[in-house]
């Protein structure tokens, strides 16, 4: 038996107010209480001893939406984060073509050309101008629209004559030419011409994904890579030979739909798994992003009037996909980030109703832009909010300017969801935005960006301290069907530990000074600083 007094911390969360200890024996919490009191209930017993020296404890911190793999990956590309202009975006790819060999491809991510002063991205002639001897893609932050040079539309046999996609556009100025925008499912013969990583870059691909999330705090994270890894066999194999290796991290794995038939010849169902590993929902997309204005709306963006965005899947085939995942024992997660997206999503999963026995609930993923019909719709159902409040700070203030004012009142409404009595667990959606789930915190408490004074953005929405790490711990919890395993620190609970440098409780700015002291994983120390 494996035993460790972890002692000498302060519990801030924790219903006894002078608990400093946890007691833990193999991986799981045994006692919780005094240092001085354990250690006197614990004499004559043979453990280790962990001093947490003053710091603060906080139960382990779950990320329940990322992409682990290209969050992974992202920490070798092109990365365009905190750019103010297109002039330094289109700098950092000339300096980037300078040392890549012609001919090789150039992949960036995460531009968004709000943050920019002309609030303008790159035109594929200026795009041409940098380089032409390489082929150039770049994913905006929201991964729901890229950006192409002449060469990439190329390789990708894409021209001006190239239809649309049902799903998916090509950017066009008003004379029919391509400006190099390319829209949801239209970059499909960009990807597929790209070459693609082998096992061995995969593997490395999460393994960083996962250091740095233990780095930031995360002793979890629900992912969904499938589209990257490429197939279920590979993901666990990787994820079985990290384990082995020593990571000491938990996931739980959201399943992209088109996978479902490699899944039923697996045997793969909901909740398979260990608890190291667990098979969760199947994932699809009912439409985009409010940021390239692919998320469908019920009425017309209000600064673009000619669309409503875009529905991946049209109802028929929404009620398809998510009937295909309850004939093999699977709930569903669906993206769907627009008020029309919203009622399709949910008739769907009403048209094909989740059993009352199900391992896991629904996700509805994103839900940014709501009425009050469809909230209490949601409350009716068995299903979690899965939101990202880190959006706020990105989205807002431009995003106002996109759905108009007569869409605010239900509007990234994070505090209505949880008034209504809907379960929200909480993610960074990374690559898309940063993984640590501080900034996260820090965004649903002040809905403001960092470095911003004013009172927040529909500060009615504001979540107080408790409410917000409830997303990132029993919120987690609860959408993985692990409730009874992990979200607090209690006895019988898994010894899952997120141990930080200060207190978070009082002022929401310390929130973005927190160093990671520990973090502590099945009883062990996953990740220690220094």
């Amino acid at each position: 038996m494996s035993a460790t007094l972890f002692k000498n911390g302060i519990l801030p969360f924790h219903s006894h107010q002078a608990a400093d200890a946890v007691y833990v024996e193999n991986g799981v919490i045994a006692a919780v209480g005094e240092s001085s009191e354990l250690a006197l209930q614990l004499s004559g017993t043979s453990y280790s001893t962990v001093d947490w020296d003053g710091a603060y404890v906080l139960p382990g911190l779950t990320d329940a939406h990322v992409h682990l793999g290209m969050h992974g990956m992202k920490l070798d590309m092109l990365d365009f984060t905190g750019m103010t202009s297109r002039e330094e975006m289109l700098g950092a790819i000339r300096k980037r073509a300078e040392v890549t060999p012609p001919g090789e491809w150039i992949l960036g991510l995460n531009w968004n050309e709000n943050e920019f002063r002309d609030m303008t991205a790159p035109h594929i002639s200026e795009l041409d101008e940098v380089t032409d001897r390489h082929p150039v893609f770049l994913t905006r932050t929201c991964f729901h629209a890229f950006l192409g040079n002449s060469e990439a539309f190329r390789r990708a046999g894409v021209s001006e004559l190239t239809p649309d996609f049902a799903s998916g556009a090509y950017g066009r100025d008003t004379g029919g030419r391509l400006n190099g925008w390319i829209y949801e499912d239209a970059a499909q013969p960009f990807n597929a011409v790209q070459p693609a990583p082998g096992y061995a870059a995969k593997k490395e691909a999460v393994r960083r994904g996962i250091t740095d999330a233990l780095s930031l705090g995360l002793t979890a994270v629900h992912t969904e890579d499938l589209r990257l890894l490429d197939s279920v066999e590979t993901m666990l194999r990787i994820h079985r030979e990290l384990r082995e290796e020593g990571l000491f991290f938990r996931t739980h794995q959201l399943m992209y739909y088109s996978y479902l038939q490699e899944m039923e010849a697996l045997g793969l169902k909901a909740g398979y798994g260990d608890e190291w590993l667990r098979i969760g929902a199947v994932k699809l997309f009912a439409d985009g992003a409010i940021g390239g204005r692919t998320a469908l709306l019920e009425q017309p963006y209000s600064d673009a009037p000619d669309t409503c965005g875009i529905a991946i899947h049209p109802q028929e085939g929404l009620n398809e996909i998510v009937a295909a995942a309850r004939r093999q024992g699977f709930p569903v997660a669906v993206h769907a980030i627009g008020d029309a997206a919203a009622r399709m999503t949910l008739a769907a999963m009403e048209h094909s109703r989740l059993p009352m026995n199900a391992a896991l609930p629904d996700r509805f993923i994103h839900a940014q832009v709501l009425n009050a019909e469809r909230v209490q719709q949601m409350s009716r159902m068995r299903l979690i909010a899965d939101i990202q409040p880190r959006f706020v700070a990105s989205d807002f203030p431009w995003v106002l300017e996109r759905v108009g004012p007569a869409r605010t009142g239900h509007l990234y409404a994070w505090k209505k969801l949880l008034d209504a009595g809907i379960i929200c667990a909480g993610g960074s959606d990374a690559p898309i935005e940063p993984i640590s789930p501080f900034l996260g915190l820090h965004a649903a408490v002040t809905r403001r960006k960092p470095g911003e004074s004013h009172g927040g953005y529909l500060p009615e929405e504001k979540l107080d301290i408790r409410e917000a790490l409830g997303l990132f711990t029993t919120g987690s919890a609860l959408a993985a069907g692990e409730e009874q395993e992990r979200g607090r620190i209690a006895p019988g609970q898994r010894a899952d530990f997120t141990v930080i440098d200060r207190d978070i409780c009082m002022d929401a700015e310390e929130l973005l000074k927190v160093n990671v002291r520990m973090t502590v994983v099945n009883g062990v120390a996953a990740y220690t600083a220094g």
